[in-house]
């Protein structure tokens, strides 16, 4: 399996902290922001890693993560030009993903589990976490049936058939290339990973996991905080990198 960190954007919600710099590389606590979803793939075994970036910062990530060696793996960079959807992470890294399986972390996730087990238990399909979050309008949420089985998943609904939003960790098979590839823009002309994800599900090939412990969507400043505080009680003595 390979890994991609998507890791492109310009931040805006954070401005003026990203007028000088990417969000993923801000702070947190002691590392810079990227370290944590990097270490969510490096502890899941993941040592080929496609990393994306937006033009103007791709010399900063070069100069802080280099080519991967000190951390035991292999980096790949590319450039996304500007952001149009997270489904087109995988028609970007179309040549990196090659035969594999691959899975996507978004640069500014951090998580508080260690979802090892979950990443390495994954045979085909596509899969994804799910949080409970008192906001789902702002995700894409998942509706479950009585038993848990997901049943649909929307983008921002208006009317939230549910709580569970999708985290940004995503595992899919290979089909996920031709899938990304066959999507159409939505209204906001993005590329969505709500429309792969169902894609998956209306096969009945969608599994989705649960995320139990702290999960942090780091893009304003007060989920920064909050990640700052969680990097300084719980993440940081246990990070592997």
């Amino acid at each position: 399996m390979r890994g991609i960190i998507l890791s492109g954007g310009s931040g805006t919600r954070l401005a003026p902290l990203t007028t000088i710099t990417s969000k993923q590389l801000l702070p947190v606590y002691n590392r810079p922001m990227i370290y944590y979803p990097l270490n969510t793939l490096i502890a899941a075994g993941i040592k080929e890693i496609l990393i994306i970036v937006a033009p103007e910062r791709a010399g900063d990530y070069l100069n802080l993560l280099g080519s991967g060696k000190k951390f035991g793996c292999k980096f790949t960079y590319e450039i996304q030009d500007k952001p149009a959807g997270l489904s087109e992470a995988f028609i970007i890294g179309e040549n990196f993903i090659d035969e594999e399986d691959v899975i996507m972390i978004l640069g500014d996730n951090i998580f508080e589990d260690d979802l090892s087990a979950e990443i390495k238990n994954f045979k085909s399909g596509g899969k994804i976490f799910a949080k409970q979050v008192p906001d789902p309008e702002r995700f894409g949420v998942v509706e479950f049936d009585a038993n848990k089985k997901a049943i649909s998943i929307e983008e921002k609904p208006a009317k939230p058939k549910s709580n569970y939003c999708v985290t940004g960790l995503y595992i899919y098979d290979n089909r996920i290339v031709e899938v990304a590839k066959s999507l159409k823009p939505s209204r906001r002309g993005e590329i969505e990973i709500t429309d792969a994800n169902n894609w998956y599900l209306q096969k009945g090939e969608l599994q989705v996991a649960m995320v139990n412990g702290e999960w942090i969507d780091a893009g304003t400043f007060d989920s920064l905080l909050k990640a700052q505080n969680l990097a300084k009680e719980k993440l940081a003595d246990k990070l592997i990198i």
